[in-house]
């Protein structure tokens, strides 16, 4: 991972969204964790226009966070309205 994520605080994400600190796979987690970096690519593509790269990752981000998003939503209408919630997202 980058260095802007450490593991302590990804291991605050797990435990704040999965089942426990241990829980990396469950989609709630993947979503979190996706959308902290959503988050912090949006900043530095807001500060280096030019950076084509890091946009091209972010859409893809992006998509992966949406596919996770319409999965939950097929399986579990309840876990993918608390996820919204929690973190905030729109739609």
């Amino acid at each position: 991972m980058a260095e802007y994520l450490q593991s302590d605080e990804k291991q605050k994400i797990f435990s704040k969204y999965g089942k426990s600190e241990k829980d990396t796979g469950s989609p709630e987690s993947q979503i979190a964790l996706f959308s902290y970096r959503i988050d912090h690519l949006t900043e530095h593509v807001k500060k280096n226009r030019k950076d084509n790269v890091t946009r091209r990752a972010l859409l893809g981000l992006v998509g992966k966070r949406r596919q996770l998003l319409d999965y939950l939503q097929k399986i579990d209408i309840e876990r993918y309205r608390s996820i919204v919630k929690a973190l905030g997202l729109r739609r």
